[in-house]
């Protein structure tokens, strides 16, 4: 399983053979502008709520890969509007297997607009089972005892959690969430240094994990790391 990061909260997941593009904000990120979104593969793109810094480039990229779009069904009916057919609706609780494994749908506690303004449904995070590895993909998300129902549905081999603090938990408790609700010590970071509301020091961060036994890892923007 390779995993890369394109900054903000967005990575590219390759599982059997697939391209797995999570909340894509690239070519709007001043830190990822040495990314070309036109060489970005994608067989599935799953968008965890409305906000533009987690879709700005979904259609784009959708529309050349002819990617299916994952989401809540109020943002699947918004890209309807913008000209996107490919899409596939889904909302907190289901399940659904694809040819890659299958997608877990979770509550995450946060807010969810378009850029239109218009209603964006409940925000979600995903749980991602497959023959290689299983992982959570919290999206924004507080800290919340829901989180607890992930541990005890499945081994979770490793989370991607957002670490920024200010919108959605930190460092503290993105700790509390992996040793104490998820029961997985191996922590991907994101939603974090994007912008001043969201600036973090990386090696605190990274000392706070490893003081309570959990593994913190901070990627470049561009770079991938096997799993």
């Amino acid at each position: 399983m390779n995993i890369t990061f394109y900054g903000h909260s967005c990575f590219e997941v390759e599982i059997n053979g697939k391209h797995l593009l999570f909340d894509p904000f690239i070519s709007h990120n001043p830190l990822a502008s040495h990314i070309d979104i036109s060489k970005i593969k994608a067989d599935y793109i799953l968008i965890s709520h409305g906000h533009w810094d987690h879709l700005a480039d979904a259609i784009e990229i959708a529309k050349r890969t002819n990617a299916l779009v994952i989401s809540v069904y109020e943002i699947t009916e918004w890209l309807k509007k913008q000209g996107l057919e490919n899409v596939h609706p889904m909302n907190i609780g289901g399940k659904k297997i694809f040819d890659f494994g299958s997608i877990k749908c979770v509550n995450a506690v946060h807010s969810s607009s378009l850029p239109d303004g218009s209603y964006g449904g409940n925000p979600m995070g995903f749980v991602i089972e497959s023959s290689d590895k299983n992982f959570y993909f919290a999206g924004d998300t507080a800290l919340t005892y829901d989180m607890k129902l992930i541990g005890q549905y499945r081994k979770i081999d490793f989370a991607i959690l957002p670490i920024g603090d200010n919108f959605t938990m930190g460092v503290d408790n993105a700790i509390i969430c992996c040793k104490d609700f998820i029961n997985c010590n191996d922590v991907i970071g994101m939603h974090f240094d994007t912008n001043e509301y969201i600036k973090i020091d990386k090696q605190e961060a990274i000392r706070k994990f490893k003081i309570q036994g959990n593994k913190l890892t901070l990627l470049e923007i561009g770079e991938t790391i096997s799993k």
